[in-house]
């Protein structure tokens, strides 16, 4: 399931279709609250050659679905703490991207332990550490 919306969606299409497995993919689109769908996944994926942040990372730890996501520049290896809470493979690297995929489907990570991590993203936390490394006591 692909959500969301941009440029590469008809894309995306036509090589769902290329490949015999458009019947498999389902093209959600824009949704305001993709909460449900974290819910609902087996395994969130990224695949992202950079990030800011990846809010969406710490969205799918909080409803305890695993992630595999590529090892971009910032944010994503911070969040996984290095892969510890998710896994992480090299950007571009397709195979290892599948790999990856097929190893956390088959051994998921405890969800407990995804949302516990995730909370410590949660805004009145984030806003209390950038203050003491701003006003350091």
């Amino acid at each position: 399931m692909l959500v969301g919306a941009g440029e590469l969606e008809e894309h995306l299409r036509h090589l769902a279709n290329d490949l015999g497995v458009a019947e498999q993919v389902v093209f959600a689109g824009f949704h305001d609250d993709p909460a449900p769908f974290y819910a609902s996944a087996d395994l969130f994926v990224l695949t992202s050659d950079r990030e800011g942040f990846g809010n969406v990372i710490v969205e799918a730890m909080a409803q305890g679905t695993p992630v595999v996501c590529t090892d971009c520049p910032f944010g994503p290896a911070e969040i996984l703490e290095g892969g510890r809470f998710g896994r992480l493979v090299p950007v571009g690297d397709e195979v290892a991207l599948a790999e990856a995929m097929g190893d956390v489907l088959v051994n998921p990570p405890d969800s407990a332990n995804l949302r516990r991590r995730a909370a410590e993203f949660a805004p009145d936390i984030a806003a209390r550490k950038y203050l003491e490394l701003l006003f350091p006591t």
